[in-house]
């Protein structure tokens, strides 16, 4: 446990090493005419808008800390990992044996398996923090674009966690576009703040060719299954709504979301809700503990869902975290789920 005095230290030295070296970023009060035009490179400043805040980057940051193994996928995907401090994640950080940037997670230090904290963000020297709500970002722990900037450190919010203000502007509900949209986006605007357009270009038609061939063997006929998408929980299933990856995920790859009129991402809902709709298939996302087969035998086990189409037909998928949330993976994912939703027919 550090002491008041080395904290007030490592605050001090942050402060000092962000107005002399800092990433030059800076929230723009208005977006400059010329802000992309030639600076050295010709790619320097750039302005770019990351969840409704306007942010101007005089160079690339070069000391960035994720949290989160999508976070760190998407700027491994990228070729980033030389503008890396380090990354953040649980011990469920997802199979890696089939990324290509497998090698970057042994390159770039695993800085805790924790929560994020400022302490994290302030002892790797981190330029910028990229973290999303709830990934990461939050009130209560007071990681925040926020409490960072106080500290010299510029923040990138992940796009699939807007807040979109439909929870009675209580700022708790998610997602301003559709997932991938979303994956997309973050794609293209970090390609421009670190100047590897062509990289996040040539991802983008990567990515969207693999979705296509996946729809491309979607039965044009029939009804599509329904597909439920379960995180965890008891008393309470924790779902996705309509701007988390699993409704892009699910819907792309031939099935019909049942959450999709929820206007967040990721949320919790009641099980009769459930019950009603009657999904002809489960998606179990499989990450830490309770395992997917613990969640599997408590869901076949689950007395008010014994007459659910899924649960007696046996109809339940898994897929990884790192598949579900905003990630370089998630085209992979509606590959899979695409291929097992074939074999499934509609109500």
């Amino acid at each position: 446990m550090r002491t008041r005095r080395h904290r007030s230290a490592a605050l001090l030295t942050a402060l000092t090493l962000a107005a002399l070296t800092g990433c030059g970023a800076h929230v723009a009060e208005e977006e400059k005419g010329d802000s992309a035009k030639a600076s050295g490179s010709g790619h320097y400043p750039v302005t770019i808008t990351n969840c409704g805040t306007k942010t101007t980057y005089a160079k690339a940051p070069r000391r960035v800390v994720t949290n989160d193994v999508g976070i760190a996928d998407i700027m491994f995907a990228l070729g980033l990992e030389d503008h890396m401090a380090g990354y953040v994640m649980p011990e469920y950080r997802g199979k890696l044996d089939a990324v290509a940037w497998k090698d970057a997670y042994g390159k770039v230090p695993w800085l805790s398996k924790k929560a994020i904290t400022k302490e994290i963000a302030l002892d790797a020297k981190a330029d910028l923090v990229f973290a999303g709500w709830n990934y990461g970002f939050g009130e209560d722990s007071d990681v925040t674009p926020a409490s960072l900037k106080k500290l010299g450190i510029g923040s990138y919010v992940l796009t699939e966690s807007c807040r979109n203000g439909s929870d009675g502007g209580q700022g708790s509900a998610r997602g301003v576009m559709p997932p991938l949209d979303a994956l997309y986006t973050d794609l293209k605007t970090l390609g421009k703040i670190f100047d590897v357009e062509d990289r996040a270009d040539a991802l983008i038609a990567t990515y969207r060719k693999q979705i296509a061939d996946a729809q491309a063997k979607v039965p044009k006929d029939g009804a599509r299954p329904t597909v439920f998408l379960y995180d965890g929980g008891q008393d309470k299933p924790m779902t996705s709504g309509r701007f988390a990856g699993p409704h892009d995920i699910i819907t792309k790859a031939g099935g019909d979301h049942v959450m999709k009129d929820l206007d967040d991402s990721w949320t919790t809902v009641g099980w009769e809700s459930v019950v009603e709709r009657d999904p002809d298939v489960i998606v179990i996302n499989d990450y830490g503990t309770p395992t997917a087969a613990q969640k599997k035998a408590f869901l076949k086990s689950y007395g008010p869902l014994k007459n659910v189409s899924a649960i007696k037909n046996d109809r339940i998928f898994v897929l990884d975290y790192a598949d579900l949330v905003e990630s370089p993976r998630n085209p992979a994912a509606v590959a899979a789920l695409s291929g097992y939703l074939r074999n499934v027919g509609g109500h």
